[in-house]
């Protein structure tokens, strides 16, 4: 500080150190702002005072993601959807897996994908052709083609991250809503109630869940057999629990058998799949602990307990003392 007060006092005067605090407390305003204006909505601040009356957020406009139809990606679909039908139907699966129901799903994939690439692509060969040098031709391929390759399978990596983010949260979220539902149907609620009301019940927890039954509650109020929503609906989430579920509700309406007693012992047995889970990972904790105890904590100790001594021997030998 003593060689920088004057050099600042010469630049903006005597009252330098008032000046340039005063820039530094606006600068960090300016860098906070953004982060205090872009808040989280808490989830607690989606539930309706009343718990009774008409919810905030229509149950049309949880399922609509996106928004209208883009007129932009549909005049070029022809360029962005795969002409195979099985390659298309895929990746349309997997968006809906992801959450992403909406029709230009796919398109606004592969315009990602193409947009990325292409720009990465672009960047690699400026960088080539503009500011490196004396570069061989398989160093220049890398730069250009690396970038790319990067930045077109970026946004399906991210999908497949977004797809496994959302089956983990529908697995946690699962017992709970099964302890819902049966309480629904027991208190005297049909099936189709008890699976609005559980997803209406579950949505600021579980939102990816509710998402899924209440797909699954417009689709039965559309007309549509109610085994082939529930098997659509196991087929999106595409988790053996799910679709357990879906064949114990099937075979219930098939067989006549009561639902309440089928609910009741599934939902048991999901909540002991839930302890198991927690208690694997839990013995799975100290093996990674050891792992990590190993890296950052035996160095720094051997090195605390036998450097001295080969400091002390090291000496002893440079300086030709006996033993």
């Amino acid at each position: 500080m003593e060689v920088i007060a004057p050099i600042i006092e010469g630049l903006l005067g005597p009252d330098g150190m008032i000046y340039l605090a005063g820039g530094a407390g606006l600068l960090l305003i300016l860098i906070a702002l953004p982060i205090v204006m872009k808040r989280e909505k808490d989830p607690f601040d989606r539930i309706n005072p009343s718990r009774g009356g008409a919810r905030s957020v229509d149950d049309n406009q949880r399922l609509k993601r996106h928004g209208a139809s883009n007129e932009l990606l549909a005049k070029y679909a022809s360029y962005l959807e795969p002409d195979n039908e099985e390659e298309l139907s895929k990746t349309r699966m997997m968006l809906l897996r992801a959450g992403y129901g909406h029709r230009d799903a796919v398109r606004t994939l592969h315009a990602a994908q193409m947009i990325l690439g292409l720009g990465l692509l672009t960047v690699g060969a400026f960088y080539v052709l503009v500011l490196s040098e004396d570069l061989d031709p398989a160093m220049m391929a890398l730069y250009i083609l690396g970038p790319g390759a990067a930045g077109y399978y970026a946004p399906k990596y991210w999908l497949q991250k977004r797809v496994a983010k959302r089956q983990e949260e529908i697995q946690d979220g699962f017992p709970d809503a099964l302890d819902l539902l049966l309480v629904c149907v027991e208190a005297g609620q049909s099936l189709d109630q008890s699976i609005i009301r559980m997803a209406k019940e579950i949505e600021p927890s579980y939102p990816a869940l509710a998402q899924e039954f209440l797909l699954v509650s417009h689709e039965m109020k559309a007309g549509k057999d109610k085994g082939e929503v529930l098997r659509a609906m196991s087929e999106r989430c595409d988790l053996n629990d799910i679709t357990s579920f879906v064949t114990v509700l099937i075979q219930s309406q098939s067989f006549g058998t009561s639902i309440a007693d089928a609910l009741r012992v599934y939902a048991s047995e999901m909540r002991d799949k839930r302890v198991m889970r927690a208690e694997e990972k839990a013995n799975v904790l100290p093996t990674k602990l050891t792992v990590g105890t190993m890296m950052f904590c035996v160095p720094p100790l051997l090195i605390i307990l036998i450097g001295p001594s080969i400091h002390g021997i090291a000496t002893t030998l440079s300086g030709g003392v006996g033993f």
